[in-house]
């Protein structure tokens, strides 16, 4: 109380986030397969996801294959409560949390964002934190180890 406030004036001065702060959500579109997990579990049903089959010709003489490819990838954020279950459940890493915060639109219509603006994001995404030689060994890692030996 006897310090004056330190009051920052925000367009001017950039506020100083955590490294790993909740901003918006990312997509690696080349990690993402199609699967609708995130969709399906999403509470607000804000991801909307279109796609189709492709028929992959087989090499050296076998079953053709197929795949989904994605044709849309958008999420609402004016209907998206940043709860981190989509980027949670995604089993390949698609989604991840960037810390751009500053994207505001003056209709509420823009605020649904397709995969390529979802993908400028990704650039944004800080790098894991560094691997800790000091760590204990995972549980999942010593059970493994305890299952193989004889």
């Amino acid at each position: 109380m006897t310090r004056r406030s330190i009051t920052r004036q925000y367009p001017e001065v950039p506020p100083d986030l955590p490294p790993r702060s909740r901003g918006v959500i990312a997509l690696l579109e080349e990690n993402c397969t199609v699967c609708m997990l995130c969709a399906r579990e999403c509470p607000d049903w804000c991801i909307y996801i279109d796609s189709h089959k492709e028929t992959l010709p087989a090499e050296g003489g076998g079953r053709a294959r197929t795949r989904n490819a994605l044709d849309r990838f958008a999420i609402d954020f004016s209907l998206c409560m940043y709860c981190g279950i989509c980027i949670e459940v995604c089993p390949f890493d698609a989604l991840f949390w960037s810390p751009e915060f500053e994207y505001a639109e003056y209709d509420i219509a823009e605020l649904t964002h397709e995969k390529d603006r979802l993908r400028e994001w990704m650039w944004t995404v800080p790098p894991p934190p560094a691997y800790d030689p000091g760590a204990e060994t995972p549980k999942e890692v010593t059970a493994a180890e305890r299952g193989t030996r004889p």
